[in-house]
């Protein structure tokens, strides 16, 4: 190798290995260790560790009904998130971007949900369903207030949708207006005096124009769904009888509360596949849509 490559493979390194080393040590060493642990039986605790093989995942698959469970459960809310907090975010992105004198004010209040933590946002709902949702009904009559929210199956379930959809849509709402205001109004203006109704503009020329945001939407709603964890931890704790548990809850508890750290990780490694095919898939699918369109 003569001089001017080393000098290449120099500067490389001066300025990516830095970078590398740090992504090595933070990511790829705990997710290799992490793998090895699923193959063994480690309590998390001691030092005796026993490599058992594919015993951990034949557990997860034919006896942990709560796992399946889980799973169930947190495909349902993946899937209702994600249709709600993109819903929403774009109608509020559709209706900040009108010339409204208030719309700086509205972006604001709309995305202040999301610069609060997670275990936070999940106690002031909390006491919110709980206390101020009892009060309103005590005053109003109207029964909507007076459901049991985190004290029943179905209204603790739908409590958990209401916080997230209502933290995540102003961040989303952020990457659609920055795509909305990149549409050329010249198209949407043609298409209004060739008689075209507003449905019509959004469905012909507004959709296909912020299809790359889309993209970047489900991509994040669909990793923020499915990892779900620190709204549901404060919010319910799986509760009712582990009826909300989320897969990244039953994780922790199985893996932090139960000591056994290897079925844990075999769970995690089954949730990192299931998670990384799904989001793959996505964004080759919204991909070729853009093209298409």
């Amino acid at each position: 190798m003569n001089k001017k490559k080393w000098k290449k493979v120099g500067l490389f390194s001066l300025f990516v290995g830095p970078a590398f080393l740090a992504f090595a040590l933070i990511v790829l060493y705990p997710f290799f260790t992490g793998v090895y642990y699923a193959f063994t039986d480690w309590n998390g605790v001691t030092g005796q560790i026993k490599f058992v093989g594919f015993d951990n995942f034949k557990y997860i698959f034919t006896e942990d009904a709560q796992f399946k469970q889980s799973f169930w459960i947190t495909a349902k809310y993946t899937v209702i998130s994600i249709v709600l907090t993109n819903a929403v975010g774009f109608g509020l992105a559709m209706l900040v971007t009108q010339m409204l004198k208030t719309r700086n004010i509205l972006r604001t209040v709309f995305f202040l949900p999301n610069l609060i933590g997670g275990l936070l946002l999940g106690f002031i709902w909390q006491f919110i369903f709980v206390k101020g949702f009892q009060s309103i009904g005590m005053i109003t009559g109207w029964s909507f207030f007076e459901l049991p929210w985190l004290g029943d199956e179905k209204t603790a379930f739908w409590g958990i949708v209401i916080v997230s959809v209502w933290q995540g849509a102003g961040y989303i709402m952020l990457i659609y207006i920055a795509a909305l205001q990149n549409v050329p109004q010249e198209l949407i203006e043609a298409a209004k005096i060739d008689g075209a109704n507003p449905w019509q503009v959004l469905r012909s020329i507004t959709l296909p124009m912020v299809a790359p945001a889309v993209t970047i939407s489900l991509f994040l709603t669909i990793s923020w769904s499915f990892k779900i964890f620190d709204v549901n931890l404060s919010l319910t704790g799986g509760g009712p009888a582990k009826t909300t548990e989320m897969l990244a809850l039953n994780i922790y508890t199985e893996a932090f509360v139960n000591n056994r750290y290897g079925i844990g990780e075999a769970k995690a490694l089954v949730f990192f596949i299931v998670v990384a095919t799904i989001t793959t898939l996505q964004v080759m699918y919204t991909k070729k849509k853009e093209v298409e369109s």
